[in-house]
Parts: structure tokens; C-alpha cells; sequence
């Protein structure tokens, strides 16, 4: 029997980010996925951070190079979508420690103090 993938916190996948709108990150690119795999299982949703292959010069766009993706960790564009809807599929994982690095900025983005806790 085949077990259908679940994202769980730490990876990467990619996603249909379309329909977008303005400044939106828009069309299939990877996102690395913040939340756990029973959240996401139950709910059917993730909380992901989209990346871009730009290396911007902002303070919520963390560099980052995973397995052939680099560019930046778009903190301040995090959202919850529908990942099987949207077609995730798995595409590589990140540090826990640099996942600990984009949740404490997630924190701080939305004023939440011990963002890097759990």
C-alpha cells in the first residue's frame, strides 16, 4: 500500500502559489513548510513561507541554499494553503536549526514573543 505524502515543518515542497494577487508570489515554486504533519494531516492545510529565487534585500527574505534551490525564505509572505489541492510535492528538507531561524522571524514579523519555540 502507498501512503499518500504529508508535509511536515521543516520541508520543502512545491506549490501552485496561482491565483495570486499583486504582490503575491505567484505560479508552482517551492515553500518550505512551517507547520507539523498532524496539523497539516487533520486540517488538510500547511502554514508555509514561499522562496524566491531572488536574493532581496529585505529584512523578512532569509538566504538560503537547499539541495539545487537557493534564493531567499520569504518570511513576510507566510500562508495557510490547501497542499494537496495546491499539488505539493516533496522536494527536499532544511536545518532544524534554520527552521528555528525562520519561526523565531515569524515571531518577531508578527509580534509574538518565543517565535522559534516548538
Amino acid at each position: 500500500m502507498v501512503t499518500a505524502y504529508v508535509p511536515e515543518a521543516g520541508d520543502i515542497v512545491f506549490l501552485d502559489f496561482d491565483p495570486q494577487v499583486g504582490r503575491e508570489q505567484a505560479k508552482r515554486r517551492p515553500a518550505l513548510v512551517l507547520t507539523d504533519m498532524r496539523y497539516n494531516r487533520a486540517s488538510g492545510l500547511a502554514v508555509v513561507c514561499p522562496l524566491t529565487s531572488q536574493r532581496k534585500p529585505y529584512p523578512f527574505a532569509l538566504p538560503v541554499t537547499v539541495g539545487n534551490v537557493e534564493g531567499a525564505i520569504l518570511v513576510d509572505q507566510l500562508k495557510s494553503l490547501d497542499w494537496a489541492g495546491r499539488k505539493a510535492e516533496f522536494h527536499s528538507k532544511i536545518s532544524v536549526k534554520m527552521l528555528g531561524t525562520v519561526r523565531q522571524y515569524v515571531g518577531v514579523l508578527l509580534g509574538i514573543s518565543g517565535g522559534g519555540r516548538g
